[in-house]
C-alpha cells in the first residue's frame, strides 16, 4: 500500500502530499544479493564482487568500505577468494574463469531462468533473439550461456534488419527472450512485428513481474501527480524506464541522493509522487522523503525569500520572448540559465530537441543558448524556457523556403495517424497524406516508421505553423530519371539484375530500375509449367536478359532460361546413341510409349522395340509410370526426336550371356 505523507498549509491553503509508491525500492532478487554480500562482508571474508552488485553507487561504495570491492572481470580476482556473481547474471565463459574460487551466485531467479532458456532453445538448434540493451550486463550474460546464433535488439529497426537477414536465410526457427526489465510498452510494440513479420518464432515472457507492476503504479501515481521524483542509480535500467515512463504524464525529476532535491521545484508542487528503481536501498528514500517534507514545511520562509527576491529585480519577460541564456547549473533533468532576469530561467530536458538528440549532458557551465520564453511564474521566481521551440521556428523558415524553391528535403517517419504518416525533419513534423507516402500502393504504413525518407513540401499553413509533404513526388522525379537512363542505354542481349514485382498466369514482371519487363511463363522453365510461381516469387532478385525491345509501346521482353540449363544441350553431351539408360513410361498410344529421359527430353519405344516377341497392345507390357532400362537408337537433335528400344536391352544381355 503506498505511504501518503501531509504537510497541513497555513492561512487555509490545500495541504500538500508526498505519495511513495508500495512497490518503490530493494525487488526481491536484489534484496537477496544485497543480504547475501553484506552478510559476507560482516564475516570479514575475502570476497570481492564481480561487477557493481546492484546499479546503485551508494550501496557498492559502502561495501567496498567494509572490504568488499567490486571487479571488472575474473581476471582481477586471485585463487582462493570469494566472488559474489550479481543478480544480473554472468555468462558461462565468465564462471568458467574463476576455477580455485569460491562463487557465491547472487543471480536473480528470473534471471536463472533465462540463463536456461538461452541455453536449451539454442541446444536444440533456435537462433535466439534477446530484447534488451546489448551493452547491459544481464543481456551480455544471457549470450554468454546460449549454444548458437544469438542476435540482441531493443529497437524496431534493428530488429527489423536481423527478420529481413533471417528471413533471406529462409527463416530458420528463432526463440525470443526480454532482459527482465524490458518496458511492457516497448515490448508490445517490438512483439507485433514479430507475429507480423515472422511465423516460425517461440515467444518466452522473460519480463520480470515484479518490473511490471513497479511501472504500472509508477504511471498511475504520476498521472495524478504535478511532479514526480524517481530515485535511482543512473546505471540502473530500471530506474532510466521509470523515469522516462513518468516523464510523459507529468513533470519529472530523476535523483540519486536527497542532495539532488532542488528545493524551488519542490515548491512549485502541491501533489508529489515518488518512485524508486530495483536496486534503491530504504535508507536513500527514507532520506528524500524527509529532506522533501521539511522543505515544504518550511515553505514559507522560502516564500518571503522569493518575493525579496522579486522585488528587487525589474526585468519584464512574456511568453513568446527570444532570450539568450548563460548556463549556470547542470542537473540530469534540466538546465539552469541566466537570462539577466529577476526570475530563475529553467530549460527542462524535454524543451532541448525534439529527437531527444540533445540533453542536459550536452551543456556546461558558461554556454550561451538562445531560447524562448514558455511560462513565467513570478510568484515562485522562475520561467521555463525552451530551445526546442525555438529551433521548430527556425525549421519552419527553413521548411517554408523549401516549399517555394521546390527543394527536396530528408527527415525519418516517426509516427502513423490518421490519414497518412509524421516526418520529423529537423525537429519539426510534416504531414505526408497515405497516397503520397510512396508511389506504389501501401496497405501497411506502419513499416515505415523508423525510416529515413525523401521528400518535397506542397503546402505550408502559417497560421497553424504545418506542412504537407510528398514522398512519392521526389520517388516519381526519380523514377523517371531512372527510366530516362535505361532507355538511352538499353540493348537487346544485355544482362540486367531486377526484383520480382507481380506475377500473373502467364509471366512475372520484373523492376529493371525505374522499368518493369516480362519474363513469358514459356521462358522461365526448359520444361513444361503450370503456373510462373513454380520457378519465381514476388520480391525474388533475378538475373534476366533483354529478348526484345518495342520502344514505341515501352515494352520489354525478357529471357530467363539459360543455355547451360537447355535440357537438350544436357541429354547431347551425357546421352550418346547405344547409351542404356533408366526411362519413366508418361504416356502410352496404339504404336509405343513415350518415355522421360532426363526431365525436358522424352524418347520414343516404339511398339516393334518393347520386347522379343509380336505383341498385339502396348499396355499388355507397360504401364505408365513404369520404369523400364531401354537403349538409344537414334536421334534427330534438329526435330529433338529420340527413339528408344528394350528389345535392344534384351539382345544385349544375350550377346553377353
Amino acid at each position: 500500500m503506498s505511504e501518503v505523507i501531509r504537510i497541513p498549509q497555513p492561512n487555509g491553503r490545500p495541504d500538500k502530499t508526498i505519495t511513495l509508491a508500495s512497490s518503490a525500492g530493494f525487488c526481491y532478487g536484489v534484496k537477496r544479493a544485497v543480504d547475501k554480500a553484506f552478510s559476507i562482508a560482516e564475516s570479514s571474508t575475502n570476497a570481492v564482487t564481480l561487477g557493481p552488485i546492484i546499479h546503485n553507487p551508494q550501496v557498492v561504495g559502502r561495501l567496498a568500505s567494509l572490504g568488499v570491492p567490486s571487479v571488472s572481470g575474473p581476471e582481477e580476482t586471485r585463487p582462493g577468494q570469494t566472488v559474489i556473481i550479481r543478480s544480473h547474471g554472468v555468462g558461462a565463459d565468465v564462471i568458467g574463469k574463476l576455477s580455485g574460487r569460491e562463487i557465491i551466485d547472487c543471480t536473480c531467479p528470473h534471471v536463472a531462468r533465462i540463463h536456461k532458456i538461452a541455453r536449451e532453445v539454442t541446444e536444440e538448434g533456435h537462433i535466439l533473439l534477446i530484447a534488451g540493451n546489448p551493452s547491459h550486463p544481464e543481456v551480455q550474460g544471457i549470450v554468454g550461456h546460449a549454444k548458437g546464433e544469438v542476435h540482441v535488439f531493443q529497437d524496431e529497426k534493428t530488429l527489423r534488419e536481423i527478420l529481413d537477414r533471417l528471413k533471406k536465410r529462409g527463416s530458420p526457427p528463432v526463440a525470443v527472450v526480454q532482459q527482465t526489465t524490458l518496458g511492457q510498452l516497448l515490448w508490445k510494440n517490438l512483439q507485433t512485428i514479430i507475429e507480423k513479420d515472422y511465423t516460425n518464432v517461440q515467444k518466452f515472457d522473460t519480463i520480470c513481474n515484479a518490473t511490471n507492476l513497479r511501472q504500472q503504479e509508477a504511471v498511475a501515481l504520476a498521472e495524478k501527480s504535478d511532479l514526480m521524483i524517481v530515485i535511482g542509480g543512473r546505471e540502473s535500467s530500471n530506474t532510466q524506464k521509470l523515469y522516462e515512463i513518468c516523464s510523459k504524464k507529468c513533470e519529472t525529476i530523476a535523483i540519486e541522493t536527497k542532495s539532488e532535491l532542488d528545493k524551488r521545484r519542490i515548491l512549485r508542487h502541491n501533489n508529489i509522487g515518488v518512485t524508486a528503481g530495483a536496486s534503491t536501498p530504504a535508507d536513500i528514500i527514507k532520506e528524500v522523503l524527509t529532506t522533501m517534507s521539511e522543505i515544504l514545511e518550511n515553505q514559507d520562509e522560502e516564500l518571503s525569500f522569493a518575493e525579496l527576491f522579486e522585488q528587487s529585480q525589474t526585468e519584464k519577460l512574456y511568453n513568446g520572448k527570444r532570450v539568450k541564456g548563460i548556463v549556470s547549473n547542470v542537473t540530469p533533468n534540466e538546465i539552469h540559465v541566466d537570462i539577466g532576469a529577476k526570475q530563475t530561467g529553467i530549460v527542462p530536458a524535454s524543451e532541448l530537441s525534439e529527437n531527444g538528440d540533445l540533453t542536459p549532458d550536452s551543456f556546461k557551465p558558461g554556454d550561451e543558448i538562445d531560447l524562448v520564453v514558455v511560462k513565467v511564474n513570478d510568484q515562485e521566481g522562475v520561467v521555463t524556457l525552451s530551445k526546442k521551440r525555438l529551433d521548430a521556428e527556425a525549421n519552419y523558415t527553413a521548411i517554408c523556403k523549401a516549399y517555394e524553391e521546390g527543394t527536396v528535403m530528408t527527415g525519418t517517419v516517426t509516427d502513423v495517424i490518421k490519414g497518412g504518416i509524421l516526418v520529423n525533419c529537423n525537429g519539426l513534423k510534416v504531414f505526408v497524406p497515405a497516397s503520397l507516402a510512396s508511389d506504389r500502393r501501401m496497405e501497411d504504413l506502419s513499416v515505415l516508421v523508423g525510416k529515413e525518407v525523401q521528400f518535397k513540401v506542397i503546402e505550408v499553413n502559417d497560421r497553424r505553423r504545418r506542412a504537407v509533404g510528398s514522398v512519392k513526388a521526389v520517388l516519381s522525379e526519380e523514377k523517371k530519371a531512372k527510366q530516362e537512363e535505361f532507355w538511352n542505354s538499353v540493348e537487346i542481349g544485355k544482362v540486367y539484375t531486377g526484383e520480382v514485382k507481380s506475377i500473373t498466369s502467364y509471366g512475372a514482371f520484373v523492376d529493371l530500375g525505374g522499368v518493369d519487363g516480362m519474363i513469358h511463363i514459356t521462358e522461365l522453365s526448359w520444361t513444361r509449367i503450370k503456373s510462373p510461381e513454380e520457378v519465381v516469387h514476388v520480391g525474388d532478385t533475378v538475373e534476366v536478359y533483354i529478348k526484345d525491345i518495342d520502344t514505341e509501346k515501352k515494352k520489354i521482353s525478357l529471357g530467363y532460361k539459360k543455355a547451360e540449363d537447355n535440357p537438350w544441350e544436357i541429354f547431347k553431351k551425357d546421352y550418346p546413341v547405344d547409351t542404356i539408360c533408366p526411362v519413366k513410361i508418361v504416356s502410352i498410344t496404339t504404336f509405343g510409349a513415350f518415355a522421360q529421359i532426363i526431365p525436358g527430353v522424352d524418347g520414343l519405344i516404339h511398339i516393334s522395340q518393347i520386347a522379343n516377341e509380336r505383341i498385339a497392345k502396348v499396355s499388355d507390357k507397360l504401364a505408365v509410370g513404369d520404369v523400364v532400362d531401354a537403349m538409344i537408337i537414334d536421334i534427330d537433335y534438329e526435330k529433338k526426336k529420340v527413339s528408344l528400344s528394350i528389345r535392344a536391352t534384351l539382345d544385349a544381355g544375350s550377346d553377353e550371356e
